[in-house]
């Protein structure tokens, strides 16, 4: 289902990017908006994280997706922006999650001391909306130009997955019914041109309460830091 979704929305934005090529290079429309494609690369760290919790290997995250442009000023470099894309994200980590017997999902931090693993990650897929408050130096005939872009970025996880490969028997389980469907955070972009410099960071909580480690809920959000790219 994922690769699906994935396979559409990449169809449709290529179509899109497409039908905006220019035709005339003379021509300077002089009620342009910045209306991009974006692809993001991102780092991806744990925050709140409990105790002897540590990350291990590259944390990676990959999203893209397209944004429309609504300037509000009459020079058209200040705009609002709304997005929607998609976005596929692993931890590496050390918390071990099973399923007991009873259905309800087991949360505890490997003994590295006595277990050996390869790998041990969960990842999300998320269907997200990109909200932005956009300020630029761009005018009708410069395409390159400095940007920050702020806002936030609700998502809605529509598919997850936890994979354990190690000393014993390998774990590997799909919805997770603890991870939270519905993730949202702050967002800052900025830069030169193509290239600028991305961070998100989460404002709740990857798991619902009911993920319990040591009795306590594993109350960790999400930080994602890397590079954004934007296309017109």
């Amino acid at each position: 289902m994922k690769n699906a979704v994935f396979l559409i929305l990449f169809a449709s934005l290529s179509t899109l990017m497409s039908a905006q090529q220019p035709t005339d290079s003379t021509f300077v429309d002089h009620n342009y908006r910045e209306d991009q494609f974006y692809f993001s690369i991102t780092y991806n760290l744990l925050g709140k994280v409990p105790d002897d919790l540590k990350q291990s290997g590259f944390s990676s995250g990959i999203h893209f997706g397209v944004i429309r442009d609504m300037p509000i000023n009459t020079r058209r470099n200040v705009a609002f922006g709304v997005g929607l894309g998609l976005s596929a994200n692993s931890y590496n980590q050390n918390i071990l999650i099973s399923e007991g017997a009873d259905g309800n999902y087991d949360y505890q931090i490997i003994d590295e001391s006595e277990v050996t693993f390869k790998r041990n990650k969960f990842t999300t897929y998320t269907l997200e909306v990109p909200i932005e408050y956009r300020w630029r130096t761009s005018t009708a005939k410069e395409y390159k130009f400095w940007r920050i872009y702020t806002g936030v970025k609700v998502g809605y996880v529509f598919y997850n997955s936890s994979k354990f490969i190690g000393s014993g028997d390998d774990v590997k389980l799909t919805n997770i019914s603890d991870i939270n469907p519905l993730q949202y955070g702050l967002t800052l972009s900025a830069g030169y041109s193509t290239w600028n410099f991305h961070v998100y960071y989460g404002l709740n909580s990857i798991f619902k309460d009911t993920a319990q480690l040591d009795g306590m809920s594993v109350d960790m959000n999400s930080i994602k830091i890397g590079l954004m790219f934007y296309v017109l």
